[in-house]
Protein backbone atom coordinates (compact mmCIF):
# COMPACT_ATOMS: atom_id res chain seq x y z
CA UNK A 1 0.00 0.00 0.00
CA UNK A 2 1.22 3.51 -0.81
CA UNK A 3 2.41 5.96 1.76
CA UNK A 4 0.55 9.31 1.66
CA UNK A 5 3.82 11.05 0.74
CA UNK A 6 3.76 9.08 -2.52
CA UNK A 7 0.27 10.27 -3.52
CA UNK A 8 -0.34 13.45 -5.50
CA UNK A 9 -3.55 15.40 -5.97
CA UNK A 10 -4.56 17.47 -9.01
CA UNK A 11 -6.79 20.26 -7.72
CA UNK A 12 -8.26 23.45 -9.19
CA UNK A 13 -6.57 26.69 -8.09
CA UNK A 14 -9.39 29.09 -7.30
CA UNK A 15 -7.11 32.12 -6.78
CA UNK A 16 -4.91 31.97 -9.88
CA UNK A 17 -7.00 29.73 -12.11
CA UNK A 18 -5.54 26.61 -13.62
CA UNK A 19 -4.53 23.45 -11.79
CA UNK A 20 -2.13 22.57 -8.98
CA UNK A 21 -0.28 19.37 -8.11
CA UNK A 22 -0.14 18.96 -4.32
CA UNK A 23 0.66 16.44 -1.58
CA UNK A 24 -1.99 15.68 1.00
CA UNK A 25 -1.76 18.05 3.96
CA UNK A 26 0.66 20.48 2.30
CA UNK A 27 -0.17 24.11 1.65
CA UNK A 28 2.19 24.80 -1.24
CA UNK A 29 1.72 23.31 -4.67
CA UNK A 30 4.63 21.42 -6.16
CA UNK A 31 3.53 22.54 -9.64
CA UNK A 32 0.95 24.80 -11.32
CA UNK A 33 -0.43 24.48 -14.86
CA UNK A 34 -3.00 26.15 -17.08
CA UNK A 35 -4.65 22.85 -18.04
CA UNK A 36 -5.72 19.85 -16.03
CA UNK A 37 -4.09 17.50 -18.54
CA UNK A 38 -0.67 19.10 -17.96
CA UNK A 39 -1.13 18.84 -14.19
CA UNK A 40 -2.11 15.17 -14.43
CA UNK A 41 0.94 14.40 -16.56
CA UNK A 42 3.25 16.12 -14.02
CA UNK A 43 1.57 14.37 -11.08
CA UNK A 44 2.17 11.02 -12.80
CA UNK A 45 5.85 11.91 -13.28
CA UNK A 46 6.20 12.82 -9.61
CA UNK A 47 4.55 9.58 -8.47
CA UNK A 48 6.84 7.54 -10.72
CA UNK A 49 10.02 9.39 -9.72
CA UNK A 50 9.65 10.23 -6.04
CA UNK A 51 7.21 7.50 -5.07
CA UNK A 52 8.90 4.80 -7.17
CA UNK A 53 5.54 4.20 -8.87
CA UNK A 54 3.77 3.12 -5.68
CA UNK A 55 1.53 6.17 -5.21
CA UNK A 56 -1.76 7.34 -6.61
CA UNK A 57 -2.73 10.38 -8.65
CA UNK A 58 -6.08 11.64 -7.39
CA UNK A 59 -7.92 14.07 -9.66
CA UNK A 60 -10.51 16.64 -8.65
CA UNK A 61 -12.93 18.16 -11.11
CA UNK A 62 -13.54 21.90 -11.41
CA UNK A 63 -16.34 21.53 -8.84
CA UNK A 64 -13.88 20.17 -6.24
CA UNK A 65 -15.27 16.62 -6.22
CA UNK A 66 -12.86 13.76 -6.92
CA UNK A 67 -13.62 12.39 -10.35
CA UNK A 68 -10.83 9.89 -10.97
CA UNK A 69 -7.62 8.33 -9.68
CA UNK A 70 -4.69 6.72 -11.40
CA UNK A 71 -2.34 4.18 -9.83
CA UNK A 72 1.41 4.38 -10.24
CA UNK A 73 3.13 1.63 -12.20
CA UNK A 74 4.09 -0.38 -9.09
CA UNK A 75 0.62 0.00 -7.62
CA UNK A 76 -1.29 -1.46 -10.56
CA UNK A 77 -3.24 -4.69 -10.50
CA UNK A 78 -3.67 -7.02 -13.45
CA UNK A 79 -7.43 -6.47 -13.42
CA UNK A 80 -8.66 -4.10 -16.12
CA UNK A 81 -10.08 -0.78 -14.92
CA UNK A 82 -13.75 -0.82 -15.91
CA UNK A 83 -14.49 2.86 -15.29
Amino acid sequence: MANNDEDRYVVPNKERGGWDVVKEGHERASAHFDTQAEAIARAREIVENSGDGRGEVRIQGANGQFRDSDSGSKNETRAKDTR
